[in-house]
């Protein structure tokens, strides 16, 4: 299984990256990303992180991977607390393609390429 804890949830993801996701891993499960407040220092990150390891725990005991994308240093911070817990996270490549629409008009895609391993 796949834990999806981002800010996209699985459903509207490119049939490429559901396709990847599926022949991968089998299933995905979407857990909403956290409100992560600018204002926190590193020890609220912390304890979010900690909640979030209960969370991912209590959805599925037995995760084969997390992916993981969002607040960087949220991400961080979680990704190396579960190395430690011994369940792998993976984030989301993409190529991002600009059109220009002119007169400062820009519109950017980004299109799946692969699961990359945090470690």
């Amino acid at each position: 299984m796949l834990i999806n804890l981002s800010n996209h949830p699985s459903d509207l993801w490119g049939e490429g990256q559901r396709r990847a996701a599926l022949d991968h891993y089998r299933t995905i499960q979407d857990l909403p990303f956290p409100h992560i407040d600018p204002n926190w220092g590193l020890d609220e990150v912390e304890m979010q992180a900690d909640h979030y390891i209960s969370k991912i725990r209590r959805a599925e005991p037995d995760a084969f991977a997390v992916h993981l994308m969002g607040e960087l240093v949220f991400c961080h911070v979680l990704a190396r607390k579960l190395e430690v817990a011994g369940i792998p996270c993976v984030a989301s490549t993409t190529i991002r393609e600009v059109i220009d629409h002119g007169e400062g008009r820009k519109e950017a895609q980004f299109r799946f390429v692969r699961f990359r391993p945090y470690f």
